[in-house]
């Protein structure tokens, strides 16, 4: 193996990954016989085949599973050795490599274009992922931070929380309870549900939630896509348990309404994620400083849902200063009002007083 580069592990890495020289090909801009060379000649410095292909399918012998183990960690280590490098010569680079559980990408693509423009120098791969697939990611180590909610249990990791994350009960706006006030749970208990699919953590909140009432639960679909329940919901076959993050523009727009159920919304929290003994990048590092300080309050204000009673959202403040310097630019503006031990969603369905 002392003649292998680093070359060959990284396509090699490539085509493990895929599991097809074609893809492995396309994503490296190489030719297919140049990919497959190299892998041959890896295969030569091993003495031992690491692929076989069974018909059109190609598998990863035993060799190549040991392999792909030892690839990602040197291709990993070259790219830690590289942003030290930069880091102390005082330059902004590196690639951030960050996943997040498919609840997420409702705000995190936002967080990253505040810090990219923040840190010019930095590149950035984000990748999109249910639960399971997110922690395939994380447990091989081809992510430096993972965002998601419920921590792994069965991966040693450092989990550190940094923004609430909301989770409400949405229905149409024609919906029988769209505009009742304290709707008691066992009688949303008693509504048809679409919800996410078992495992997800959404699916695993709603569990939380509804203790009890969960054997009774009717579920009219189940959904492995957080856009198609939402259309779902809109098209009035039922309610839905979801996080409040993801229906931000259905709210604004009137599409989707969230109903007033006792004990909703949920707070549970994003946490960010990685293995514990890892030795996280320097780019990396700073994006998790960057969401410990100001995670919490980008978010709001991107989904325009605030999680703290009585609290002012910084969007809030700017409005109410401009107010104090222009009191006619904000004549008729009205300010989210909050229940005491719960929470308001801002921009929510029109609701009634009590009587």
């Amino acid at each position: 193996m002392k003649n292998a580069t680093l070359r060959q592990l990284k396509l090699f890495e490539c085509v493990a990954r895929h599991l097809s020289f074609t893809r492995a090909a396309n994503e490296m801009h190489l030719s297919q016989p140049a990919v497959s060379t190299q892998v041959k000649e890896l295969e030569r410095h091993a003495g031992l085949p690491l692929f076989e292909q069974l018909g059109r399918r190609v598998y990863l012998t035993r060799a190549g599973t040991e392999m792909l183990h030892y690839s990602r960690t040197i291709i990993q280590q070259f790219r830690e050795a590289e942003e030290a490098m930069l880091l102390l010569r005082g330059d902004t680079g590196g690639t951030l490599n960050i996943a997040v559980i498919s609840a997420g990408d409702y705000f995190i693509p936002r967080l990253l274009a505040e810090f990219a423009r923040r840190h010019p120098g930095v590149g950035l791969n984000l990748t999109v992922h249910n639960r399971t697939e997110l922690l395939h990611r994380l447990a091989d180590n081809l992510i430096d931070l993972a965002i998601m909610g419920r921590p792994p249990e069965q991966i040693d990791v450092v989990s550190e929380p940094f923004s609430p994350h909301p989770y409400v009960i949405v229905a149409s706006p024609s919906h029988r309870l769209a505009r009742t006030r304290g709707i008691p749970k066992a009688v949303i208990a008693r509504e048809q549900f679409v919800v996410r699919e078992r495992g997800s953590d959404t699916r695993n909140a709603m569990t939380l939630a509804f203790g009890r009432w969960n054997a009774t639960l009717d579920i009219r679909m189940e959904i492995t896509s957080t856009e198609t329940i939402k259309q779902a919901v809109i098209a009035g076959l039922g309610v839905s348990f979801l996080s409040a993050h993801t229906v931000a523009l259905e709210r604004q727009v009137g599409n989707l309404t969230i109903l007033d159920v006792e004990g909703f919304p949920m707070l549970l929290h994003w946490n960010v994620v990685h293995r514990k003994n890892k030795r996280l990048p320097p780019v990396a590092s700073a994006f998790k400083n960057f969401l410990m300080g100001e995670g919490a309050t980008l978010i709001e204000e991107i989904t325009h849902f605030g999680t703290v009673p009585g609290a002012r959202s910084h969007r809030e403040n700017r409005r109410r200063a401009r107010a104090e310097a222009s009191p006619t630019a904000a004549a008729g503006a009205s300010v989210p009002m909050h229940r005491a031990g719960t929470v308001e969603p801002r921009g929510g369905g029109t609701r009634k007083a009590r009587g």
